[in-house]
């Protein structure tokens, strides 16, 4: 993998580098399990915005119902600290038999697009699971970074800008992970490094696919917005921050 390609449009779609200051911390061995686990909910929480679009936007009633049932155990697990694993293959089930709305000429590609994020999250979301399961560390719940609230607040609240902005944060959290797991990688041992690498491909297919089904169904050109919540996510990214997270900012403890 050509990494240096691959993050090339990362670099310029996002408005700063993750600041050093903030590597220094993260790497840090001590850290390893709350990162850990942070990265784990993150998977899911990825997989839930994919979800909540695809049934608020797109779905039928009876397609947007089945895909809230299969989601659930997941949200159980990280809620309740629940040991029964057993749910984890059910995601080679999801297939893309959802059934979109007639009305919506971009309904299908958004089916299609987050369908894909999902199964890739809660893959991820497994293969972390894993990693912390071998190396002993337990799942213990933490509390949410400030990152994706602030970024949500730039949201605008008619419809389709709403949508399109939600579309336009994703890509930004899509984009700021990519960057997090390349800037992190060096510091990391060997498997690890290979872990993060081993991601950055299909965030940053996740970011495209945001943005541009953001520029699709955006009646206008969606430049001014994107730019706007860019300055937003640099902006959490530089700022002093009480809590470490996979997308926290720059340390101030």
């Amino acid at each position: 993998m050509n990494t240096d390609r691959l993050l090339a449009p990362i670099h310029a779609f996002l408005h700063c580098r993750t600041p050093q200051a903030w590597i220094d911390r993260a790497r840090m061995p001590e850290n390893l399990p709350l990162l850990l686990t942070d990265h784990l909910v993150c998977e899911l929480k990825a997989a839930q915005t994919a979800m909540w679009l695809i049934r608020r936007y797109v779905a039928d009633k009876e397609s947007g119902d089945a895909l809230l049932a299969w989601l659930k155990p997941w949200e159980q697990f990280v809620h309740s600290e629940n040991a029964d694993l057993a749910f984890l293959e059910q995601h080679k089930s999801l297939s893309k038999t959802v059934i979109s709305r007639a009305d919506l000429s971009y309904g299908d590609r958004l089916i299609d697009r987050m369908v894909l994020l999902i199964k890739e999250e809660l893959h991820h979301f497994y293969q972390v699971l894993e990693i912390m399961q071998a190396r002993g560390i337990p799942y213990i719940k933490i509390t949410a970074s400030r990152y994706a609230k602030g970024l949500l607040r730039e949201v605008t609240t008619h419809e389709p800008q709403t949508l399109v902005d939600k579309l336009i944060c994703g890509a930004y959290i899509e984009a700021r992970s990519c960057e997090r797991f390349a800037s992190l990688a060096p510091y990391l041992d060997d498997e690890l490094a290979a872990f993060y690498l081993s991601l950055l491909r299909s965030e940053a297919r996740h970011y495209q696919d945001y943005l541009a089904l953001a520029a699709e169904i955006s009646a206008t050109d969606i430049s001014a917005r994107v730019r706007k919540i860019g300055e937003t996510e640099a902006k959490l990214i530089q700022e002093p921050d009480q809590q470490l997270r996979f997308h926290s900012g720059v340390p101030a403890f």
